[in-house]
């Protein structure tokens, strides 16, 4: 049986990072979960977001997978590291792919990132950034409205469009040339949040970094999948399944079958 990347978002954030591990990797089987009951969990304390993440990886380990992808940058933030101290394979975050494409992309070394409340507090996007570029500015901004629309689907709404150049006003005075979209959900708004910061501006998604990142780890251990067969994608929600197939289908243009997953009552907080 071949085995799985496993990737986890709070949401359908993380189907960003599907798509372009499919289509960098197509011969990969993934396992997808996302937590959409309990999302968003930018606002959630941070004990909390690493309970719900534990509580996932357990869940996903079931299947045996070869790796497993945290594409939440919420999640990356808080967890990342006490999840890989406990597992004996791979564990991928989203950030650090994220800071090293905009440092390669930014020309003026002034980077902007947005993210929820919970990445932007734990200053995890300026550490990374910092720690490879020393002289590199970083202006945050927490932008908690986004994740909602994104999960209703919302993606080309007036009333979304509305929302996002009132939300980012005051990032676009600032003279950054590159922008992290420090969420894995936002590249679905990617087009409305590029018309507001303007054709200056580069948007930065860490979906394609960190499919480049999980490809070269899986190549170093020799874990590559060779079968030459078209694999069978399997997609977990806790959440609405109606609702999440919606979403996945639009945006991975391809059919999928979701299984929900009904976490025990104390859980849900």
């Amino acid at each position: 049986m071949q085995q799985a990347i496993a990737i986890l978002d709070s949401g359908v954030g993380g189907l960003t990072v599907v798509k372009e591990v499919m289509r960098q990797l197509p011969q990969e089987k993934i396992i997808y979960f996302g937590d959409t009951a309990r999302t968003p969990y930018g606002p959630r304390p941070a004990e909390e977001v690493l309970i719900f993440t534990r509580q996932i990886v357990d869940y996903l380990l079931q299947f045996h997978p070869k790796m497993i992808v945290i594409a939440c940058n919420t999640a990356t933030a808080v967890a990342l590291e006490e999840i890989r101290s406990r597992l004996p394979i791979p564990v991928v975050g989203v950030i650090h792919p994220g800071a090293r494409a905009a440092i390669k992309t930014s020309r003026n070394l002034r980077v902007g990132v947005i993210g929820t409340e919970g990445t932007i507090k734990s200053r995890a996007y300026e550490y990374a950034l910092r720690q490879i570029s020393p002289q590199i500015q970083v202006i945050c901004q927490a932008c908690p409205s986004f994740v909602p629309l994104v999960e209703q689907g919302l993606f080309h709404a007036e009333e979304t469009r509305k929302v996002v150049a009132d939300t980012l006003s005051e990032l676009r005075k600032k003279p950054i040339d590159c922008l992290i979209l420090g969420c894995t959900h936002y590249p679905f708004l990617s087009d409305i949040i590029s018309q507001v910061m303007g054709p200056n501006v580069t948007l930065i998604s860490s979906a394609d970094e960190t499919a480049r990142e999980i490809s070269t780890i899986l190549y170093h251990k020799g874990k590559l999948a060779t079968t030459g067969t078209v694999p069978v994608h399997q997609f977990f929600c806790s959440g609405d399944p109606v609702l999440f197939r919606k979403i996945a289908q639009s945006w991975l243009n391809e059919h999928i079958k979701v299984t929900p997953v009904v976490w025990q009552v104390p859980n849900i907080i």
